[in-house]
């Protein structure tokens, strides 16, 4: 079982929206595990006139940075009676700042609020997106409607073992890695944890096919064949 040492939580600008404070803090707590709870600010543009300020640039990213991280600590105080908790605020882009913050502190784990997509981030990619990609650690994102508790975790592994050797290594430790996850997420929410692998008959089709003469039976019995196989393989 892997447990999580350093947490990284990621919250947005809504002080309404304490469903991942909460959940980070419980984890934190099952795992006894540091936490960090960080905001991040959109980048200013260089032109302060065009935000309706005359203010230097500098002067103005100082004055929003001291008012989010008021707003900040004011949200994690509660909790600091059950856990040490760390603050920090970023400016620039969020999911650059929170890849760095793990590069310079070692988080083995970001949990933070799921975004809403619009129509560009769908075009462009989200931070979102762009996190679980480019993410050195494990990402959780959690929607703001979330239940209190988990009842059930699903792990999605690949068991497929048509790939080239070294391929099939790789695939072989990441499956050990979400397994891991998944039991320590699943043991701290004591939920279920449920293993699934998703995989297609090859073939299939085309064996039924106008044109071909494979009989029904033989085709059920190569599916179970596969079936069986990938069971074996789970």
């Amino acid at each position: 079982m892997q447990r999580f040492n350093n947490i990284l939580c990621v919250v947005s600008p809504d002080p309404t929206d304490c469903v991942v404070l909460k959940r980070a803090v419980a984890l934190a707590e099952n795992n006894q595990a540091r936490l960090t709870v960080v905001d991040v600010i959109n980048e200013l543009p260089r032109n302060t006139n065009l935000i309706g300020h005359a203010q230097p640039l500098k002067e103005l990213r100082a004055l929003i940075v001291a008012e989010r991280r008021q707003g900040l600590e004011n949200r994690v105080a509660p909790w600091r009676k059950k856990i040490e908790i760390q603050t920090n605020v970023f400016i620039g882009i969020p999911f650059l700042e929170i890849i760095y913050e793990i590069l310079r502190n070692g988080h083995d784990l970001v949990i933070k609020t799921a975004e809403k997509c619009g129509l560009l981030d769908r075009m462009f990619g989200s931070d979102d997106m762009h996190l679980l990609r480019k993410c050195p650690c494990p990402v959780w994102l959690v929607k703001p409607e979330s239940p209190k508790k988990y009842q059930r975790i699903l792990a999605a592994v690949d068991v497929d073992d048509y790939y080239p050797p070294e391929e099939l290594e790789e695939r072989y430790l990441l499956n050990l890695q979400i397994l891991e996850l998944a039991s320590s997420l699943a043991l701290s929410e004591f939920a279920e944890l449920h293993v699934v692998h998703a995989w297609e008959a090859v073939a299939e089709n085309l064996l039924r096919g106008a044109f071909r003469d494979t009989s029904e039976y033989d085709i059920i019995a190569y599916i179970e064949a596969l079936t069986q196989q990938y069971k074996q393989n789970l």
